[in-house]
Order: structure tokens, then sequence, then C-alpha cells
């Protein structure tokens, strides 16, 4: 990808928002308002999908609505690869933002019309929007700041702190519309999110400075021949993967898809580390980094395996085995889904502190380690709260309130420096192809999710829960035994990237 030749967009002077660009406030409330959306909508989906016909859902059984959610979560991660690509190459970062987000209000909408049809029309909806917009909010935040502006840091946690309040408050307020009218009244607050989101946004554009505008890569005239062989190749692959689903399953329609998608979140991190491993630009020394990075992108990958459980089984086990009395009042089971962002708001900046204590150690590896390890031994506790509780009780509601807290614990080791590892240790020619890497950990980890649960049909939840946990702590175990070697590789690729390369 070739460099832009300007270090930022020129954004308006005058006003500014907590000493930064007014155009940090555009993408500061449009990210709000649009995370707002995704988890107000994921937060009852599981619900919606598996409750009976009558009472409003989509009747699906828990098992199958459950492995929906979690390829649900891996199309959105799949489609940010996508969208990522499509803002580089054609579009750029605010016509995919702004598309994204029109895709999306027409999800919520679909959603939040009481039709099955719909709504399985608006769930894609919603995936194909997201992952326009996902990766390219994010990457406008950064255009607003020349490279070496000492701001651009504190403007990221301005940033991410707008998306965990409005992840914050979408379970909610979500939830209180559900609870009020039902399911598509829950819906269409979520619609109402995005309508804001997009509101803010377009109306903030003058405010940006041109961030976004230029497209930092368009496709040239030469490469379109390679490009449509490319994308008749990408065809080929989803042909086939359907049809090895197709032929696994034995059967159509929902568990085809499953193992589809399923199919598709495994391929894509192998092909890109085969095509990293076998280029003619990567040298020996970057096959031997790159090497070092496969165990931290497994253990990435078993992370979100555990961590985007809390929509899926989690929230299962928040409405059918957690007592929902507390103090004499009644708590809806979604509401678990806001004590992670809670968490991350209050816990974020006493990590920040403690990173800057201790000189931002442990090494990177260890860190990963810990991380793994702590989202294992959140299943553990969940495992032995479901076994105390026998097969009919429920758990108190500190107990899944405590899993959630253990791993936002884990999170803060593992998810921030998850992608700065990832930009050190991959090969040069591939480095600004890193953000895309990145998000193929969650995507296989739901993928992972979906088929466990698939498989696992009719397992106790002592059972499930405590043995992802004892796989996810026995990674973590072998992940911290490597992490002298991985660190040793971390440390060559910072020396590298450090030293100016004439190009």
């Amino acid at each position: 990808m070739r460099e832009q030749t300007t270090d930022a967009a020129t954004v308006p002077g005058g006003r500014t928002f907590f000493g930064h660009p007014l155009g940090l406030m555009t993408l500061f409330t449009t990210e709000l308002w649009e995370r707002f959306s995704y988890y107000g909508m994921r937060a009852i989906l599981l619900y919606y999908l598996t409750d009976s016909v009558a009472d409003g859902g989509l009747g699906v059984d828990e098992g199958t609505g459950a492995a929906l959610v979690a390829i649900y979560g891996t199309s959105v991660y799949l489609l940010s690869v996508v969208g990522g690509w499509l803002a580089d190459r054609v579009l750029g970062s605010r016509r995919s933002t702004l598309h994204g987000g029109v895709v999306i209000a027409a999800g919520h909408v679909a959603l939040a019309i009481p039709s099955a049809p719909l709504s399985y029309v608006g769930i894609a909806l919603v995936a194909i929007g997201t992952g326009l917009l996902k990766p390219n909010v994010s990457s406008m935040v950064g255009e607003l700041y020349p490279r070496h502006d000492p701001r651009r840091d504190s403007a990221f946690s301005i940033f991410y702190m707008g998306i965990n309040i409005g992840s914050l408050a979408a379970p909610i307020l979500v939830g209180a519309a559900r609870a009020w009218a039902g399911y598509h009244a829950g819906f269409a607050v979520a619609a109402v999110g995005m309508a804001v989101a997009l509101g803010f946004f377009v109306a903030g554009r003058r405010l940006l400075g041109g961030a976004g505008d230029t497209v930092p890569n368009p496709v040239r005239r030469e490469e379109r021949p390679a490009l449509v062989r490319g994308g008749a190749m990408v065809v080929a692959a989803v042909a086939v993967a359907v049809l090895v689903a197709r032929l696994w399953s034995g059967e159509g329609g929902v568990g085809v898809f499953i193992d589809t998608m399923s199919l598709l979140a495994f391929a894509a991190p192998v092909a890109y580390f085969v095509v990293m491993f076998r280029s003619p630009r990567v040298t020996a020394p970057e096959r031997s980094r790159l090497a070092a990075y496969v165990p931290l992108f497994v253990a990435a990958m078993l992370f979100w395996m555990i961590f985007e459980q809390a929509a899926s089984t989690m929230a299962a086990y928040a409405a059918d085995r957690t007592e929902l009395e507390v103090l004499g009042l009644t708590i809806r089971p979604e509401l678990f889904q806001s004590i992670n962002p809670a968490a991350i708001v209050l816990l974020a900046p006493v990590f920040a502190w403690m990173w800057v204590k201790l000189d931002d150690r442990p090494a990177t590896a260890v860190k990963f380690a810990i991380g793994l390890s702590l989202a294992g031994v959140s299943f553990l506790v969940l495992a032995a709260a479901a076994a105390a509780a026998g097969p009919d009780g429920r758990s108190p509601a500190w107990v899944l309130a405590l899993v959630y807290v253990i791993q936002t614990l884990g999170e803060l080791f593992l998810s921030p420096v998850g992608l700065a590892a990832t930009t050190l240790l991959a090969p040069a020619a591939f480095r600004s192809q890193a953000m895309a890497l990145w998000f193929l950990a969650p995507a296989a980890g739901n993928a992972i999710t979906a088929q466990v649960i698939t498989a696992t049909q009719g397992v106790d939840e002592a059972t499930f829960f405590g043995g992802t946990g004892a796989v996810a702590v026995a990674a973590g175990l072998v992940l911290l035994a490597l992490a002298p070697w991985v660190t040793r590789h971390i440390r060559e690729g910072e020396e590298q990237v450090a030293t100016p390369v004439a190009t």
C-alpha cells in the first residue's frame, strides 16, 4: 500500500473537543451511537431467536440459536476485512462508514418489523453494514492528527470511551424497551441509535477536514484483471465451503450456513499465514518473527472464543440458570452484558497507570498468556457454579457478574497489545494488512464457539463451561512456556521497525 503524502487532514481550527479537533467529537458521537445500536441488538438477539413464536420470538431451539449468534459474530469480523479493503482500494473511509451506517440502519428497521423473513434479512444487513463501518471510523481518528502528534493516544482513549459508553447503555435501554413492548420495540430503539449516529456523522462532515475522503491505494487499471481473478477465486472458495458444509451436515438450512461460515473463518487465517510464509517479499528473519506470532494468534482466537460468548451461552445462562431476584428487585438477563463495558470504563485507567509504573512489563506474550488464562478461569468459575446449582437450580447473580469482570481483566491484558504485536511481527510487505489479520482471530474464535455449541447440544452447562475453560487455561500455560522465545522475536521486530528502511 502506498503511504499517503499528508500526515493529517486539514482540520478546521477554533473550538476544540477536550483539546482535540472537533472532528473527534463527530467520530466519538458516531461510534458511541453505532455501538449502542450494535450491542443493543446483540443483547436481545439470542432471546428473540429462541423465544416461542407465541411470545414474539422465532422459535429456534436454544443450541441452534446460540450457534447462530456466534456465527453472526464471525460474519461481522470476516466482513470487516472486506470493509477495510474496500475503504483502502475503492471507497475511502468516510464513504465506507456512511454506506455501512445506512445498511445497518436498514437492518435495524427490518428487525423492528414483526416478520420472520425480514428478521433474518435484518440480521444479515446489520452484519454487512457493520463490516463496512467497523474498521473505518477508527482509521479516520488517526487521520485527524499529524503522525507524531502527542495527542493521538489521548484521542484514541477518548474515542474508545465512546465505544464503552454506547455498549454500556445499550443493553439497559434496549432491554427496557423489550420488557415494555416486546422484541421489535427493542430493535426499534437500536434503529433510533443508528439513525442518531448517521445524523451526527453527516452533520459533522465539515469538521473532519477531509479525513477519510481519500482512497489511500486506489485500484489501478492494470490491476483489474488480477482483481477479477481474485474475486472469482473467492467466489469459488465460498462455493466449495457451501458444498463441503452441505456434505458434512447432510441437510440444508441454518446448519449449512453455520458450517459454511465456520469453514471460511478457519480457512482465511490459514490462507493469510500460508501466503505470508511463502511470499518472496518476506525475508528469513521476518518468517522467524511470523512463526513467533502464530501462538499469539492462536491465543487470541481462543480468548475471543470465550469472550464473545457473552451474547450466546452466557446470555442463555443469565436467563435460564441465574437468580434474577436481587435485593427484592427483578433484573433483566440482558443487563449482565453491560458489566463488561462498565468494568472497562472503571479499570482501563488503572491498567494504563499500572503499565506506566511497570515500564510496560510483563512482556507481550506473558500478557497474552495471562489474558487467555483469565478467560479460562472465568469459565471454570461458571462451571463450578453450574455444578453447585444442580441441573435445575440457579446460580446467584453475583457469580455471573464476577465471570464478566474476570473476562474484562483478561481483555485488558490481551486486547490492547494484540494489534501492536501484530504490526510488529507481520512482515513489512504485509504490515498495512495487519488489522485484517487481527480481525480474523475473533472471526475464527466465534466459529469455534458455533461448532462446539453444535457438537455439544445436550451436554450440561458444568461440562461445557468446564471443558472450554480447561482448554483455555492449558493453552495459556503453553503460551507462558513459549513466552521467552516469542519475546525475543518481538524485540527483534521493534528494532527493525525503529530502523528506517530506504524505499
